[in-house]
């Protein structure tokens, strides 16, 4: 796991790049938090909108339960244990859960006739459930559909965007 993420230089902002079962959390203000190819895997940003704190985490599957080893060599693979590691690790930055703001993107079924799999579904599932047993409530969300989609949050305001089909959408 890359709390980091990988550092893109674009003029005075610094994007870091999170790649699919990685999440990188940030409190630098000239900095985008941003992910690619948001299909059946979970999107999630959460900010802080008084500590400016936020994070991002891309998972790919819906629970750790399915294979203990890696979810302990890489929990943010699995939606169960990533969220619950986003949130925690955001709590240790001075976040409060009461006031984190969640958006929510993919769980999408990018595969005609491979519905028996449901990958989407069971991900945005388990991420409403952990969320929920949180106290966390999702603010603005992008799923389902066909679609991939890049997720950006944006550090300096907290505002999260999806950009798919050449569109880019604040949610």
């Amino acid at each position: 796991m890359n709390l980091g993420g990988e550092l893109v230089f674009s003029g005075a902002r610094v994007s870091r790049i999170v790649g699919v079962s990685d999440m990188c959390v940030s409190q630098n203000p000239e900095e985008t938090l941003i992910t690619y190819s948001l299909g059946s895997c979970i999107g999630l940003t959460l900010f802080d909108p008084d500590t400016r704190v936020g994070g991002l985490l891309h998972s790919l599957l819906a629970l750790s339960r399915m294979d203990r080893v890696k979810a302990e060599t890489n929990p943010c693979m699995f939606t169960d244990t990533g969220v619950t590691l986003l949130i925690q690790t955001l709590l240790d930055m001075g976040a409060k859960k009461k006031r984190l703001v969640a958006k929510v993107a993919g769980a999408a079924a990018p595969l005609e006739g491979h519905s028996s799999f449901q990958i989407g579904e069971r991900n945005y599932t388990v991420l409403r459930k952990v969320l929920w047993k949180n106290g966390i409530l999702i603010a603005g969300e992008d799923v389902g559909g066909k679609a991939a989609r890049t997720l950006s949050l944006y550090m300096d305001s907290g505002v999260t965007t999806i950009k798919a089909a050449g569109r880019e959408v604040e949610i």
